[in-house]
């Protein structure tokens, strides 16, 4: 493991105390993905975290840059928060390995406000086949690496139903998530339906 993978665990563990599983995807020509399972967040202790751990080893690139960077570029891993016990959440993670290898894979930089699809539902029987990608800051403190590192930053997923992601690409990030406060969303439930559009 390399020396920002320890640090970023060390961060998790200290933020959401010790992952009581986890597990590793590996795709072809790319590096492992892991992800952790962490137990009995939020106020009620009702919630499961899934994060990635790997994708932050490397910077992302910009897919149109000639030459890449080995060490500039942002550095991020995923955040996905749900209510525990409602559904096979579990199966979600191959869907997160995916998404964490994708700026390996696709070249793409994942950053707030963008709309990741894994093109088959997130876990079997959700409603969601894809995520909005959320600003960092709020569960975990972005992770400042030495100089001339970019930090890592913990980006949150939300889950988004077909007509969310939809909608969100003629709106925008920020009208979606304005729906979702209005509508008093609880985005951390596995079986929500989605929110209304009209």
């Amino acid at each position: 493991m390399s020396d920002v993978l320890e640090l970023v665990e060390a961060r998790l563990r200290t933020t959401l105390g010790e992952p009581d599983a986890r597990a590793a995807v590996t795709f072809l020509g790319t590096d492992r993905i892991e992800v952790l399972r962490f137990l009995g967040g939020g106020p009620d202790g009702d919630l499961v975290r899934y994060v990635t751990l790997g994708m932050s080893d490397r910077p992302m690139t910009d897919p149109t840059a000639v030459l890449a960077d080995p060490v500039r570029g942002p550095r991020a891993e995923l955040v996905l928060s749900v209510r525990a016990g409602r559904a096979d959440t579990d199966k979600a993670l191959r869907a997160l390995a995916v998404l964490a290898a994708s700026p390996q894979v696709e070249g793409v930089i994942v950053a707030p406000g963008a709309a990741l699809d894994v093109g088959e539902p997130l876990w079997p029987g959700a409603p969601f086949t894809s995520v909005l990608v959320a600003e960092s800051g709020g569960l975990i403190e972005d992770l400042e690496l030495d100089e001339p590192l970019d930090p890592v930053r913990f980006l949150p997923l939300l889950p988004m139903t077909p007509n969310e992601a939809a909608w969100k690409r003629v709106h925008g990030a920020e009208a979606l998530q304005e729906r979702w406060l209005k509508s008093g969303t609880d985005l951390r439930d596995p079986l929500r339906a989605g929110v209304s559009l009209a």
